[in-house]
C-alpha cells in the first residue's frame, strides 16, 4: 500500500472516529516501560556492585531480591502517588471551575471570550463559539480546567498505573538474577550469563521504548542498553574501589 493511500485511508471518517475513540483510553505501555527500565538498571546494578566488590553468590542474590522488592515497591507507591496527585488537581480545579460559573457567570464568559480570542477566532465566529461552550456548564467547565489550567480531564487509573509499573520492574528486574539461581554455576559465569541476559533485555526493552515513543527503534534499543552498561560499569568500579580501600585499611 502506498504512503498516499494509507494516508487516505487513516482520514477517512470511520477511520478518524475509530482513532480518536482509542485515545479516550489510557496506555499503560508508558508505565511498563519505566519500570522495565529501571528493574533491569537497579538490579543488575546491584549484582555489578556485589560482584565488583567481590561478594558471595548467595549476598548477590539477597541483595538483589531486597532490591528488587523495596525498589519496586517504592516506585509503583511513587507512580500511584504522581497519578492521583495529577486526579486530585483535576478535581480541585473542577470544583474551582463550578462555583466561578455559578456565582460570576459573565466573568467566565469573558474568560471563554479571551481565550478563543487569542486563539484567532473574532467577531460573529468568536461569539457563537462562547455561547455554544457556556450554554453547556460541563462542557463549559472542561474548557476552563483544559484551557485555563492546562491539565488533562482523562488520565490513567492510579492503582493500574502502579500495579503496572511494579510487575514490569520485578520481572525486568529478576532477569540480572536467574542465573545465580541454577545449582552449581561458579560465580564468574552466573555473572558473564547475568551480563548476557540483562544485555538482552535492556534490549528488549528499548526496542519496545521505541515502538510506544515512535522513535526508531533501534535507536532506542542501543539508548537502553547503552545505559544500562553504564549503570553497571559505574555500580562494578564503586565495589570493586571499595573492596580495595577497605581491604587495604
Amino acid at each position: 500500500m502506498s504512503d498516499h493511500k494509507a494516508n487516505h485511508d487513516d482520514h477517512h471518517p470511520e477511520a478518524i472516529r475509530r482513532r480518536l475513540g482509542r485515545t479516550q483510553q489510557h496506555s499503560y505501555a508508558g508505565d511498563a516501560v519505566l519500570g522495565g527500565i529501571d528493574g533491569a538498571v537497579t538490579t543488575f546494578a546491584v549484582v555489578a556492585g556485589a560482584t565488583g566488590a567481590a561478594l558471595s553468590p548467595l549476598v548477590i542474590v539477597i541483595m538483589g531480591f531486597a532490591n528488587l522488592v523495596a525498589d519496586g515497591f517504592s516506585m509503583a507507591v511513587s507512580n500511584y502517588h504522581n497519578t492521583r496527585t495529577r486526579d486530585e488537581l483535576v478535581e480541585r480545579a473542577r470544583a474551582r471551575e463550578e462555583h466561578h460559573v455559578a456565582t460570576v457567570p459573565e466573568g467566565e464568559r469573558e474568560e471563554i471570550r479571551q481565550i478563543f480570542a487569542a486563539k484567532g477566532f473574532e467577531g460573529d465566529t468568536l461569539e457563537r463559539i462562547v455561547d455554544t461552550i457556556t450554554d453547556d456548564q460541563r462542557l463549559w467547565v472542561d474548557t476552563m480546567i483544559r484551557e485555563e489550567y492546562g491539565l488533562a480531564l482523562e488520565g490513567p487509573d492510579p492503582l493500574r498505573a502502579g500495579l503496572v509499573t511494579f510487575a514490569a520492574f520485578a520481572a525486568a528486574g529478576l532477569i540480572p538474577l536467574l542465573s545465580y539461581l541454577v545449582p552449581g554455576i561458579q560465580a564468574d559465569t552466573s555473572f558473564v550469563l547475568s551480563c548476557i541476559a540483562t544485555g538482552l533485555a535492556f534490549f528488549i526493552i528499548g526496542w519496545l521504548k521505541g515502538v510506544h515513543v515512535g522513535v526508531p527503534r533501534l535507536r532506542a534499543a542501543l539508548q537502553t542498553l547503552f545505559t544500562g552498561a553504564i549503570a553497571a560499569s559505574l555500580a562494578f568500579a564503586i565495589g570493586w574501589l571499595l573492596k580495595f580501600s577497605l581491604g587495604n585499611g
